[in-house]
């Protein structure tokens, strides 16, 4: 089959894929709480006559549809898990659940790559080789990945080489972007707790103002990127939730804040700990505060391998009929698919979801987010692709 017929094949399946992807927008479930999800997911499988496992990584499926013959296995891979986010959309797939929706696109990996396994079920067993199809759970921040793997996602075949998508609304419908090298940001996460005096507001001198000193802690915490990394290392330090006090008449005793780092590179950081506490500290000191720290290590960076990006693109102009992806600089978001990057040859891409009509244009994660159901066949051909002409040449 030539791989342009692939294309074809998925947009008659058009239908059935945004049947998917609506039922569960309507019904989404957060990390780890993957249930109904996981079931419609193992029963389509099922159905196709796949190899079936379900309960791994808590709430993963993987399918795995056997070669004639022993061969290399390639892993596809779609996340499942929604956000703890209000869907304020109005359409009649509008998320049921109050304050989850699916505002990151997983409702659409999911379903495309059902498309995928559909595709690639009817077309047969490949001659050699398998094809294993990766459904996770939890990749907002619980490491649904990791999980998986420690449940021996990569293993009984082994996974000889790994590809995923996210959708992506600011790219047109149908095309590509792509990074080589480290294509996504290490994700870490950080809670300050800054610890002062308590006292009355009218008398601030006979306390320590736990707001005042968290606010010096956040502006010298900017000074990091711009005065103590290099600058052409990429780093990002970011307060995103501030807790602290009991009303206005009053100094507030303690703050706590919740936040990000992001950085590209494994040495800045390793350096990223000691630069925070040594500036905490130093403020929280001058103004007579105390201090706690807890810095949590997350997602490593996103290492995609240079023959397997060259095989995509590669594979995409064969699919889509000339050149219709671009390089793109990485990005500071972070993404689990890291842990799997790091284990396996692999490679991570972008789909263009966006129509140019104004439902498609919020970004990920915003209350309104939507995408162009047209591209869910090209996601679904896209997948199907790149497994068929790995094991009709793996050595490409």
């Amino acid at each position: 089959m030539k791989l342009n017929e692939l294309l074809a094949l998925a947009n008659q399946q058009k239908e059935q894929l945004v049947a998917w992807r609506r039922d569960l927008h309507q019904y989404p479930e957060t990390g780890f709480e993957e249930v109904r999800t996981s079931g419609i997911v193992a029963e389509h499988l099922r159905q196709l006559g796949l190899e079936v496992q379900t309960n791994i990584g808590k709430t993963g499926v993987v399918a795995l549809l056997r070669g004639e013959k022993p061969g290399p296995t390639i892993a596809l891979r779609a996340d499942m898990d929604a956000l703890p986010i209000e869907d304020l959309k109005t359409v009649p797939y509008k998320s049921k659940v109050p304050g989850k929706a699916h505002l990151c696109g997983h409702d659409a990996h999911t379903s495309m790559l059902m498309g995928a396994a559909q595709l690639l079920a009817g077309l047969g067993k490949p001659a050699s080789g398998n094809i294993k199809f990766v459904f996770q759970p939890a990749e907002e921040g619980l490491a649904g990945a990791k999980a998986m793997m420690d449940d021996g996602v990569l293993q009984n075949p082994a996974v000889d080489v790994m590809a995923g998508l996210h959708v992506f609304p600011s790219l047109p419908t149908g095309s590509i972007s792509v990074t080589k090298g480290v294509a996504f940001a290490s994700a870490d996460s950080i809670t300050i707790k800054v610890i002062g005096k308590g006292g009355h507001a009218a008398r601030p001198h006979e306390g320590v103002d736990a707001i005042t000193v968290a606010a010096q802690v956040i502006s010298a915490l900017q000074h990091v990127a711009s005065r103590l990394v290099d600058p052409l290392e990429p780093v990002v330090v970011t307060i995103g939730k501030i807790n602290g006090g009991y009303m206005g008449a009053a100094i507030a005793p303690e703050v706590e804040m919740v936040g990000t780092v992001r950085t590209l590179t494994p040495a800045v950081r390793e350096r990223m700990p000691q630069l925070l506490e040594d500036i905490i500290r130093g403020v929280t000191s001058s103004f007579g505060a105390d201090y706690e720290l807890n810095y949590k290590m997350g997602y490593p960076v996103v290492q995609n391998d240079d023959g397997m990006v060259d095989f995509l693109t590669s594979t995409s102009e064969q699919l889509l009929d000339g050149k219709k992806w671009i390089y793109v600089k990485p990005s500071m978001g972070g993404e689990d698919f890291a842990f799997y990057s790091e284990a396996v040859p692999s490679v991570f891409f972008r789909l263009g979801v966006g129509s140019g009509e104004e439902y498609t244009s919020y970004p990920l994660h915003h209350p309104q987010f939507d995408l162009d159901e047209a591209a869910l066949p090209y996601g679904a051909a896209m997948l199907s692709a790149l497994a068929l002409n790995y094991l009709a040449d793996p050595q490409s």
